[in-house]
C-alpha cells in the first residue's frame, strides 16, 4: 500500500514510519524538519500551522491512507490538532484521496464540541476512569482535549473515510501486538499504551472497514 505518515518525527510517527517500511509499504513522510528522520524515506517539509501547500497536497496524493500523528510538544502548540487536521482534510480532498486514521485521546465523549453535547460519562469506561481518571486529564489538559475533540467533529464532517484513534498515556515500552480494542467505546481500564503499539493498531486500522467513521479506544 501506499502510505503517507504526518508528524513522522514524533514518537508514534516515528514508530509507524519503521513499521511500515518494515511491512514493505510505499511510504511517505511529512514533518516539519525531514532531515530529522531517522529512515531514508520520501519526504515533504510541511509546517502545519501555515496554510495549505503544494508540499502537503503532494504528500497526500495517491495514498491510499494518510496517517496523521500530530500534537502538540509543548504548551505553546495547543491548538495544532485541529488547526493541522483542517489543513490534512482540506489537501485530501483536493487530492481525492480518502482514507484517513488519526491520533486522539481518550475521554473525548465527555467534552463538548458545537455539534455534539457533552456526555457525563464515557461510554464503555470503568469507574475509576469515568469518576477520578477523566477528571484529573480534564484538569490537566482541558484546552488540548477541547482541540481533540475539535478534530474528531471536523473529521465526521469531511467526508472523508476517517478512523479516530482515541490513546490513553503513551509510554515508550516495546511492541507487542497485544492490546484490547473497543469500536465507538472506551475501555475499562484504558491506562497506558506503548507508542509503538499504537502506530501497529494505525496501521491495522487502514483496512479494518468496522473502524471507518468512528472513534476506535486501543490500551492494555
Amino acid at each position: 500500500m501506499k502510505l503517507t505518515v504526518i508528524a513522522a518525527t514524533g514518537g508514534i510517527g516515528r514508530a509507524a514510519l519503521a513499521q511500515a517500511l518494515e511491512a514493505g509499504h510505499d511510504v511517505t513522510a511529512v514533518a516539519r524538519s525531514p532531515k530529522n528522520l531517522d529512515l531514508e524515506v520520501r519526504s515533504f517539509a510541511v509546517d502545519l500551522t501555515e496554510p495549505v501547500t503544494e508540499a502537503l497536497c503532494a504528500a497526500v496524493s495517491g495514498a491510499d491512507a494518510v496517517l496523521s500523528c500530530i500534537g502538540p510538544r509543548r504548551k505553546e502548540e495547543t491548538g495544532i490538532v485541529s488547526a493541522g487536521t483542517a489543513r490534512i482534510i482540506a489537501a485530501m480532498q483536493a487530492a481525492g484521496t480518502r482514507r484517513i486514521i488519526a491520533v486522539a485521546g481518550i475521554g473525548l465523549s465527555t467534552v463538548p464540541t458545537p455539534n455534539r453535547p457533552r456526555l457525563r460519562r464515557e461510554p464503555g469506561a470503568g469507574p475509576l476512569m469515568n469518576l477520578v481518571t477523566l477528571p484529573l486529564v480534564r484538569a490537566m489538559l482541558g484546552a488540548h482535549m477541547s482541540d481533540v475533540a475539535a478534530m474528531e467533529e471536523q473529521l465526521a464532517e469531511s467526508g472523508l473515510d476517517w478512523t479516530s484513534v482515541r490513546l490513553p498515556r503513551l509510554t515508550d515500552g516495546p511492541l507487542t501486538g497485544k492490546y484490547q480494542v473497543a469500536h465507538g467505546a472506551s475501555l475499562p481500564r484504558a491506562f497506558s499504551l506503548s507508542r509503538p503499539d499504537a502506530a501497529h493498531y494505525m496501521l491495522r486500522a487502514v483496512d479494518d472497514r468496522h473502524a471507518v467513521g468512528r472513534h476506535v479506544t486501543v490500551a492494555y
